[in-house]
């Protein structure tokens, strides 16, 4: 018959100070009892004391705006010289039919403040009596421009350069090397022959700044009108091939390694800079908040106690995840490997030694558990190589106010979907919120129409309209037929006559492709709908310099919408 024994901590003190203490006067009996419950059998193989890893790395060296299924628009790239977010999503701050009359000012300040630098302050002058010069708003800039931008144009206009159409002459000038041909034109022939090496040193250095401030240029988008959310492609050439990573879906504004998906079978022709490296470590083991305490009498942080998860018998993801935590929690290992940001990184080989002197080569957990591994972390989609890839992304941030909103929504009483420009960049580059400008300018048009007689009220008579207005940021989708899937095409919608003169609403902001036409994806304006926005970014790279550009976010709508657009009205009115 065997005996059970119960071993208790027992001390003829009152006190309970030696008790807790727990003291061990007996190294002997400790190892005794350690045997007695079997803690020297060594069945789980050891810990892990040291590790030896060979690792393959290939950086990513191209880039290509859009989808990847042709070689246009590829170009060269360098993830320690920008940052992925930043060369997606930068586009041109300045374009032919929207100004940015701000921008052009401030460019234009500092191109004199350059030329004070170099001591060539007194040919200012010439510059403000030439073509380059921002010039007072129109008769018909008045008419249709905001009062915020009037009140900024009738300020600076005819008293600074136009940084704007300077840049755009002197870089032309740049790219053939004959900036010496800029002193031909009139008024800057004047510029005597000796002051002119120092003006051309204000111009470069100008031009510089330019380039460096914000991104101008042909800059080919990764922005796809029609699914209204960027799209994009990397790669680098490993030893087994070419891996070309896609993000079809960009559109929070934060990539990371689970954005990209591999395209096997296509090529943007990668260049071949493949380096191994070899190294031996000391593994950690992996703590997490919460984990059990592996030492005696160390009390365990409160904070997250998986003891009080309250799971119900059928919740088993709950309970294998409290179980794994509190079991299986100090089974992991952690071997740190540094790598460049922007890699294509391949285990070769990973050797461990643990503490019985044992060494034991580790294979790929695809070779143990087959091709159907239910471990997928850290695994690109489509991948047959095995790759952990560590994007080239940024860190925190500055992001200002969205200059542009657009909600996507959908009009079932009209049977129609919209796109409503809340908020646009203004002509001075400040956003312009569209609902507080047509009210302004409805109220002044009220106010234009009435008399002092009473006219414009109604009179109690019956009037028919074809159909009702509807706010003139409010633009329409129309369905289409696209091949066999429906689009819904951006259409437009009569402009009120004004002065005698009739016209269409066309978009004033960017993000709905004004000039061109734009055939959404039916399937891109739910019944949640959408909001588009784009607003400056501003970050720091690496190698410490800093980027300044505009970008988009996608982001959930706030659901259906009513324009209040109907047909054949009748009704009392004038």
């Amino acid at each position: 018959m065997a005996a059970t024994v119960r071993v208790e901590l027992r001390t003829q003190c009152p006190e309970l100070q030696d008790g807790l203490q727990a003291r061990i006067h007996d190294p002997l009996w400790l190892l005794a009892r350690q045997w007695q419950f079997g803690e020297f059998d060594g069945e789980d193989t050891g810990s892990p004391a040291a590790a030896r890893v060979v690792i393959e790395i290939a950086p990513l060296s191209r880039y290509q705006p859009g989808p990847p299924s042709t070689s246009n628009g590829v170009q060269l790239y360098s993830p320690l010289a920008l940052a992925l977010e930043t060369l997606v999503e930068r586009e041109p701050m300045i374009t032919s039919d929207i100004p940015n009359w701000r921008l052009a000012a401030e460019a234009g300040l500092h191109f004199v403040r350059l030329l004070d630098i170099e001591g060539m302050g007194m040919h200012r002058s010439v510059f403000l009596k030439s073509t380059y010069l921002l010039e007072p708003p129109t008769l018909e800039q008045r008419k249709t421009v905001d009062g915020d931008s009037l009140r900024f144009l009738d300020v600076m206009g005819g008293r600074v350069v136009d940084g704007v159409q300077l840049y755009s002459r002197l870089a032309s000038l740049r790219d053939r090397n004959a900036l010496a041909e800029f002193f031909q034109e009139s008024p800057f022939a004047a510029i005597p022959t000796g002051d002119r090496p120092k003006v051309i040193r204000a111009i470069t250095a100008w031009l510089a700044w330019c380039l460096t401030f914000f991104p101008q240029g042909e800059i080919r988008s990764a922005w796809v009108p029609e699914r209204i959310e960027y799209v994009f492609a990397v790669s680098g050439k490993t030893s087994e091939g070419e891996i070309v990573l896609a993000a079809p879906e960009y559109l929070e504004g934060r990539l990371d390694w689970f954005s990209f998906v591999a395209q096997p079978g296509t090529s943007l022709g990668a260049a071949d800079d493949i380096s191994t490296v070899t190294t031996a470590f000391l593994p950690a083991p992996v703590s997490y908040r919460g984990m059990p305490s592996p030492r005696f009498w160390e009390f365990e942080d409160a904070k997250i106690n998986f003891a009080k998860v309250e799971a119900n018998p059928q919740d088993l993801a709950r309970l294998l995840l409290v179980k794994f935590a509190l079991e299986f929690g100090n089974d992991w290992f952690l071997v740190p490997i540094e790598i460049d940001v922007g890699s294509l990184c391949q285990v070769r080989s990973l050797i461990v030694t643990n503490t019985f002197g044992e060494r034991m080569l580790i294979p790929h957990m695809s070779q143990v558990d087959g091709v159907n591994s239910p471990w997928r972390a850290f695994a690109l989609s489509q991948d047959s190589q095995h790759l952990f890839f560590l994007p080239p992304v940024l860190g925190p941030g500055l992001e200002s106010a969205p200059v542009e909103d657009v909600l996507f929504l959908r009009d079932e009483m009209a049977n129609v979907a919209w796109a409503v420009e809340r908020v646009v960049q203004s002509p001075s580059g400040r956003p312009l919120d569209r609902f507080e400008a047509f009210q302004e300018t409805r109220r002044r048009k009220e106010r234009e129409e009435a008399s002092p007689s009473g006219r414009g009220q109604p009179d109690g008579t019956v009037a028919y309209r074809l159909g009702t207005s509807v706010p003139d940021y409010w633009i329409p989708l129309l369905p289409v037929q696209q091949g066999t899937s429906i689009r819904l095409k951006r259409g437009v919608l009569p402009k009120p006559e004004v002065d005698g003169i009739e016209g269409m609403l066309e978009p004033q902001g960017r993000v709905l492709e004004p000039g061109h036409d734009l055939l959404l994806h039916d399937e891109e304006v739910p019944r949640e709908g959408a909001r588009v926005t784009r607003s400056y970014q501003y970050a720091r790279w690496i190698d410490g310099s800093t980027h300044l550009w505009i970008g988009r976010r996608k982001q959930p709508g706030r659901g259906e919408g009513s324009s209040g657009l109907r047909f054949d009205i009748v009704g009392s009115g004038p």
